[in-house]
């Protein structure tokens, strides 16, 4: 089992859940709860190879994979911001619309070569002794961007004045509409930038880390891991973008695991017996259903330090949050 390359492709995997968790982060930051962030993706993922595949642009496809992603999660917004209504019920059917529209809009991709967003180094920096090649070798640009990503999002909400309105509105929404704040305009501008972010993991999927279009198995429950890990990390882009880079490398070392016969002196038991590595390949999902009922749980999630009016719709005029 060899560290340096469990970790590159931690990283790379783990790019695709830091695009999707802090999408979710600014949007739950906001107030807005979406559970949609699977159906999102997916469609992100489906049309970024699609648009790929038709114009031979990578890149104008990622684009096309943010919009068609932000549009669908538009839908998320009109419903519990307008309407008032129950923003997991919502995120719920959202994941079942984007799930149905990516799989019979993409129907007939299987087994088609787009053009994909190419690999390089960074000159320099990839000579590093083991950060090198772990950090800077062979990575498609998406991971570079990922590295400077979380950082940036963590100082757009803790240090800057839109940061300090995001908080405002997701925490207390009345006072922030007294201090002329547009509480319903911001949670839609969060809604759809969250939606965006989700298809951006979409595309960073079809086009870069696993290319290609596998119908409702390409994303593999990605979207509803995004969604723990935010939880895990207490609503925090850094913390989400640790556990981001921790998951994906752990869904590597469990595949690595069940090679060799003896680890440490040890006889493998995940090479005697392969149900085994089943059951370790499942268990972090175990724990992302965990993560899922606390956090559809408004006294869980207010221990855990969530945004003090998460899931509750704001109406002007009314009392309370």
């Amino acid at each position: 089992m060899n560290l340096e390359i469990i970790l590159h492709a931690g990283l790379a995997t783990g790019t695709i859940l830091l695009f999707a968790a802090i999408g979710e982060v600014l949007a739950e930051r906001a107030g807005v709860l979406n559970l949609g962030v699977e159906g999102m993706m997916l469609l992100g993922a489906m049309t970024g190879f699609s648009v790929s595949l038709a114009t031979g642009n990578p890149w104008f496809g990622v684009a096309m994979a943010m919009l068609a992603a932000g549009l669908l999660s538009l839908a998320h917004a009109v419903v519990t911001i307008s309407f008032q209504a129950d923003q997991v019920v919502s995120g719920l059917s959202l994941t079942f619309l984007g799930t149905g529209l990516a799989l019979v809009l993409g129907n007939g991709l299987t087994g088609q070569n787009a053009a994909l967003i190419p690999n390089f180094d960074i000159a320099g920096l990839a000579a590093i002794p083991f950060m090198g090649p772990v950090f800077f070798k062979d990575h498609s640009p998406l991971v570079y961007i990922g590295y400077v990503f979380a950082p940036l999002v963590w100082l757009y909400i803790e240090k800057t004045r839109p940061g300090m309105h995001l908080r405002a509105i997701g925490e207390k929404p009345v006072a922030a509409d007294t201090m002329g704040v547009n509480v319903y305009a911001l949670r839609y501008f969060y809604v759809f930038v969250g939606g965006c972010l989700a298809g951006l993991a979409g595309a960073t999927i079809s086009l870069s880390v696993s290319p290609g279009w596998y119908s409702a198995q390409t994303t593999s429950g990605q979207g509803w891991i995004a969604i723990g890990i935010v939880i895990f990390a207490q609503w925090n882009p850094l913390r989400a973008a640790l556990g981001a880079y921790l998951f994906g490398a752990l869904r590597r070392a469990i595949l690595d695991l069940q090679g060799p016969r003896m680890i440490l002196g040890f006889t493998n038991p995940l090479f005697i017996n392969s149900n085994f590595g089943f059951f370790l390949q499942m268990a972090p999902y175990l724990l992302t259903i965990l993560a899922l009922v606390i956090g559809s749980r408004a006294a869980m999630r207010k221990r855990l330090g969530a945004p003090a009016a998460l899931g509750e719709p704001y109406i002007r005029g009314e009392r309370g949050l």
